[in-house]
């Protein structure tokens, strides 16, 4: 995807375009782009906030899982007890 039609895509969910969202998170999961699916997190995609707590649980962010924990996604305070628990 052309850095123009991701743009599009931003300005979209902005907006609250569910299917812009949906595609954007899609998209960032698939390209593994934590900026993007942390900016849609915090503006509420619980979608977002699942895609990014996989990724950073696979690598061992503790930071961003810290940071969605601080957001309210008890999934994220749950992988994170799990991992400093290990």
């Amino acid at each position: 995807m052309a850095d123009d039609e991701l743009s599009a895509l931003l300005v979209r969910a902005d907006q609250g375009d569910r299917d812009a969202r949906d595609q954007l998170v899609e998209l960032a999961g698939e390209r593994g782009d934590d900026a993007t699916l942390m900016r849609l997190a915090k503006s509420g995609s619980s979608d977002a906030a699942g895609v990014l707590i996989e990724l950073a649980s696979e690598r061992g962010d503790l930071g961003t899982l810290q940071e969605l924990a601080g957001l309210g996604f008890t999934d994220a305070a749950e992988v994170l007890d799990e991992i400093t628990e290990e």
